[in-house]
């Protein structure tokens, strides 16, 4: 069951990079445009590269690698060892929901525009919550 979860992850993760995480605009008055990891990451290239590395990392690179490391150790192709530190990377990945609610609550609180959730950005939660908990069960059953 956990590798078909993980491995579903795998098929999750780039939807959910794509997938709308919210719909923002400065003004009232003018429509909603959609935002998503890439769209974000595609604006931050241009804007500030060391920044754009970094959300690269946690967003995209981080998750994914743990995913691909968990599927290796569920088909005996990696040592169990290494499963704390995948761990870390799992736990690196979270602070990308993290930087979005508070981008979303500080633009909220300053009335500077409108911001939306959409689904995407349930989605992105969801695969980086499942991504934890498939980690914390396939080290529960080493231990065990």
């Amino acid at each position: 069951m956990l590798r078909f979860a993980n491995l579903s992850l795998l098929l999750l993760f780039p939807l959910s990079w794509f997938a709308p995480l919210m719909r923002a605009s400065l003004l009232p008055i003018f429509g909603l445009s959609e935002i998503s990891v890439i769209s974000g990451l595609q604006s931050l290239w241009t804007t500030d590269v060391f920044l754009a590395l970094m959300v690269t990392f946690f967003a995209l690179v981080a998750p994914y690698l743990k995913t691909i490391g968990l599927a290796l150790i569920h088909f005996g192709l990696m040592r169990r060892k290494l499963l704390p530190y995948l761990q870390i990377m799992g736990k690196l990945a979270m602070a990308d929901v993290f930087l979005i609610a508070v981008y979303i609550t500080l633009v909220k609180g300053l009335g500077m525009g409108r911001i939306e959730t959409a689904w995407g950005l349930y989605l992105f939660t969801f695969c980086i919550l499942a991504s934890l908990a498939v980690g914390l069960l396939t080290a529960k059953r080493t231990v065990s």
